[in-house]
């Protein structure tokens, strides 16, 4: 038994209709951001993200700003490998009351969150992306970022509209391997970042989830030998959609996975080995090995959230639409385990 292929769309496409609902034109995948999130209705159902996911060589630095219609949320994290020094800086604003916070309904354009802890702007010219984070109290030191992102023009991305039904679905974005440079501070330390090594990844979403919600995510990009190469996994919340999030990058081109893929872990010891794998064939068979988790946990009563996050090396292979095999030895990345009731 194999999966059906996916509908790929190649104009713009709005994801709503003039009701709020999915638009059925939307269901689909797209190798370029040509969705306009057009969210609206659906009162304290909707939800919206940008996070960035930045892989130094010392560090991975980490930004979320998130709106999930009664409250605004950011997340910083800071994780520095050799030492596992971690830390997380959490901000809630309820309803977003104050923060003027506007998510754009597009992929790339503007973000700014502000407030009298953490300044976070982000903006998009000429193929790059310029990321500024201060804070003058970041585990009790002040942190200063500044990071250019380049988004190659050629490069493929992952663009997916995921349906549950006409009242409940998600438009998911993922840009891999966008080659980065900049320096973070943090107190006297600085950690610089080069273009050759080191590569951003955007998480995007805007949907219109249930009540409750699980899954499980897996990504990475890195400069493996000579290609640049990004991993993105999804499941649970994809499963019985006739949708993945599931795709492997090789130098910008990439192969739409459009199976469904396990993954098998160990729920009461989370560093023991994971193992990721497509449902009915041998397209990806990948184990990842964690040395660092985070378990971060919300209970505001009416909304709960245990998120457990690992990071870690992958190791495996990946058929390409080539026919041919990728072989992954040694690849930094994460993975994630997430219940949510929002």
């Amino acid at each position: 038994m194999t999966q059906h292929a996916e509908r790929e769309i190649t104009e713009l496409t709005r994801l709503c209709d003039k009701k709020g609902n999915l638009n059925p034109e939307a269901i689909g995948f797209a190798r370029k951001p040509i969705i306009d999130c057009n969210l609206s209705g659906h009162y304290l159902r909707k939800k919206k993200w940008n996070n960035w996911y930045i892989y130094g060589e010392e560090i991975l630095f980490s930004i979320s700003i998130c709106h999930l219609d009664y409250a605004a949320v950011c997340f910083v994290n800071f994780l520095e490998y050799e030492t596992q020094r971690f830390f997380e800086k959490i901000i809630t604003i309820p309803l977003g009351i104050g923060s003027k916070l506007k998510m754009p309904t597009r992929v790339l354009e503007p973000i700014e969150f502000k407030n009298n802890e953490i300044h976070i702007n982000i903006t998009y010219f000429q193929n790059q992306t310029y990321l500024k984070v201060t804070s003058d109290n970041f585990d009790s030191e002040p942190l200063l970022a500044e990071l250019n992102i380049h988004h190659p023009q050629e490069d493929d991305t992952l663009n997916v509209v995921v349906p549950w039904n006409r009242q409940t679905f998600q438009f998911t974005a993922k840009h891999h391997t966008l080659p980065t440079s900049g320096f973070v501070k943090l107190g006297n330390r600085l950690y610089h970042y080069n273009e050759e090594d080191c590569y951003g990844v955007l998480d995007y979403g805007r949907g219109v989830w249930p009540r409750e919600a699980k899954w499980n995510r897996a990504m990475a990009s890195q400069r493996v030998r000579d290609q640049r190469i990004g991993l993105n996994f999804g499941g649970q919340w994809t499963d019985g959609t006739g949708m993945t999030e599931n795709a492997v990058f090789v130098n910008g081109h990439m192969t739409k996975i459009h199976e469904d893929v396990l993954f098998n872990y160990d729920s009461s010891n989370l560093l023991k080995p994971w193992y990721i794998t497509s449902k009915f064939s041998d397209t990806a068979m990948l184990t990842f090995h964690p040395f660092f988790e985070h378990y971060g946990e919300m209970d505001k009563k009416l909304v709960k959230s245990n998120n457990q996050q690992l990071v870690g090396y992958f190791n495996g292979q990946i058929k390409l639409d080539d026919g041919s095999t990728l072989l992954i030895q040694q690849m930094l990345g994460c993975v994630e385990a997430h219940q949510a009731k929002w």
